[in-house]
C-alpha cells in the first residue's frame, strides 16, 4: 500500500508489532554527510539530521523511519487487506498440497459435504477431496453426511488451489482394504500379486505366501469368512474370489 503511495524506488519494511497489535512500516534511508551536495529525499538523510533521530548513528548506516501508515487511506488500506488475505489462502493451499501429496496411496475417511454434478464433495476435516463418478461403485448412493472411506488416487495443482482425487471403484481399494484386515498382508508374510475389479459386481484377487506354514487365501478369508466378510461389507456386498 505504502509502494504504490510512494513508489518502487523507495526502501521500505513492514511487519507487524504483536506488543502493539499494529502493522508498523519503516523508510530506510542511508546516513550520508553534512556537505554532501545532493541529497537524494527518498533514500538519503544528512547526518546532522539523521542524530537527531538515532544518537548513535554514523555516516553510512541505514536509518529506519517509522511512517505513519493512516496517511495512505482507506483504498490502500482495503489493497492491502486483499493482498493480505490471498497471501494467506496460497499458504494454506500449498500446505495441504504439502499434506497430500505424500499420502497417495491411503485410504482416508471423511464425510459426504455435498453433490456437484454426480460427483461427491468429501469433507476431510481441514480441506475437501472430490470422488468424482467415474470413481464410484456401480449402485453406490450417498447421502449428506454419510461417512466415506476412499482410496487417495491423486493430488493435483490447479489454479485454484489443490484438488484431492478419491476412488472407490481403483483396484487399489480393495488391496489397501485387505491390507487393513489381513495382518499377515499387512506384515509382508502373504502379498497381493494382483488384482482385478469390475467396481460393485466382482473381483479377483491372486495372493501368495512367503512362509509354507502360511495358507494365503485361508489367510485373507479368516475364521469363518470374518476377514473377507469385513471388506465385502466396506464394499457394498462386492463378490470376491
Amino acid at each position: 500500500a505504502a509502494r504504490r503511495d510512494m513508489g518502487l524506488e523507495v526502501d521500505l519494511e513492514a511487519s507487524y508489532n504483536e506488543d502493539l497489535d499494529e502493522v508498523e512500516l519503516f523508510q530506510y534511508r542511508t546516513v550520508v554527510a553534512d556537505d554532501k551536495e545532493e541529497v537524494e529525499t527518498s533514500s538519503e538523510v544528512i547526518f546532522k539530521e539523521a542524530i537527531k533521530l538515532d544518537p548513535e548513528t554514523e555516516v553510512g548506516d541505514a536509518l529506519g523511519l517509522k511512517l505513519d501508515t493512516a496517511q495512505f487511506g482507506r483504498i490502500a488500506a482495503q489493497a492491502a487487506k486483499q493482498i493480505i488475505v490471498q497471501k494467506v489462502r496460497d499458504a494454506e493451499r500449498f500446505q495441504i498440497f504439502e499434506e497430500f501429496k505424500d499420502r497417495v496411496g491411503e485410504i482416508l475417511s471423511g464425510y459426504v459435504r455435498r453433490v456437484e454434478r454426480n460427483n461427491l464433495i468429501i469433507d476431510l476435516g481441514n480441506t475437501e477431496a472430490i470422488l468424482p463418478i467415474k470413481e464410484q461403485m456401480q449402485g453406490e448412493k450417498f447421502r449428506v453426511k454419510d461417512r466415506v472411506q476412499a482410496y487417495l488416487l491423486e493430488v493435483k495443482k490447479l489454479s485454484r488451489g489443490p484438488q484431492i482425487v478419491l476412488s472407490r471403484a481403483h483396484s487399489s481399494f480393495l488391496v489397501k482394504l485387505f491390507e487393513q484386515h489381513v495382518t499377515e498382508i499387512y506384515d509382508g508374510v502373504v502379498s497381493i500379486e494382483s488384482a482385478a475389479r469390475d467396481a460393485g459386481l466382482r473381483s479377483k484377487i491372486a495372493v501368495l505366501s512367503k512362509d509354507a506354514s502360511v495358507d494365503p487365501v485361508g489367510a485373507c478369508v479368516g475364521v469363518k469368512g470374518a476377514r473377507v466378510q469385513a471388506v465385502v461389507q466396506e464394499l457394498n456386498g462386492e463378490k470376491i474370489d
